[in-house]
């Protein structure tokens, strides 16, 4: 029996359907239309706008690239430019390179393609023991972008790893460049939540642009040569 004030609560078998009829066509908001017709057209005149030029389409490989070797090279500059201070490298993980750059013009929406998440261009401090697992980390992989260092990959560890030139030292504390993905310990890398991240809230995205901007300024052509930067110790 139910009392004053009580509720039969309904079980699942109990409910029964309630067919909704819509309207096949709906009034147009004239409107809204007109906003985002407006809105289109400077998001395309945006995305359409020329940043630099190649002489080659670029697309990302391992263990290296010209495409990550660029891209890199643009987080290493940038995050120098950005903090003012010195940077020893900088690193891309090979999944976070979504899309090649086409040969021929370079426009901001191709760098959107090529980087479509808001990942951020951080700073890590790390004694070269740190840094010495992660480039371990990447040599089983196969390879990332690196700007700031040579390696080699011998049994999936990385070997014979200079930094700025001189070798890989334990005690030394490097400055890295990074995406905040991969430093809070994205794509597998626990090993560098354990060290603090610096962040200026500055967008990957907006370095490559203003970096390919620069170049362009500097009237050099996009990308970056294949430079040994990682290759394998027993390739010729």
């Amino acid at each position: 029996m139910i009392g004053c004030g009580a509720s039969k609560t309904m079980l699942p078998w109990q409910y029964k359907p309630v067919n909704i009829q819509l309207a096949k066509e709906l009034p147009s908001d004239t409107s809204m239309e007109r906003w985002l017709t407006g809105y289109s057209g400077k998001l395309r005149a945006s995305m359409d706008q020329v940043i630099g030029t190649t002489t080659q389409a670029l697309s990302k490989a391992q263990p290296e690239s010209e495409l990550g070797n660029y891209l890199a090279d643009a987080l290493l500059e940038m995050a120098k430019r950005e903090y003012k201070r010195e940077v020893h490298a900088a690193f891309i993980n090979y999944g976070g390179v979504r899309a090649p750059l086409p040969k021929g013009n370079i426009t901001v929406g191709n760098i959107f393609e090529v980087m479509p998440f808001d990942n951020l261009l951080v700073l890590q401090e790390m004694n070269g023991k740190v840094l010495q697992v992660f480039l371990d980390k990447i040599a089983a992989r196969g390879g990332w972008p690196i700007a700031g260092i040579e390696m080699k990959i011998k049994d999936k560890k990385a070997v014979e790893v200079k930094v700025q030139g001189k070798p890989l030292d334990e005690n030394t504390v490097y400055v890295i460049a990074n995406s905040d993905y991969v430093a809070t310990g994205g794509d597998d890398n626990d090993i560098l939540k354990t060290v603090p991240v610096i962040s200026s809230g500055y967008l990957m995205r907006d370095a490559f642009i203003a970096y390919t901007k620069m170049q362009t300024e500097q009237k050099k052509n996009i990308g970056s040569p294949l430079q040994k930067r990682i290759s394998y110790a027993n390739a010729q």
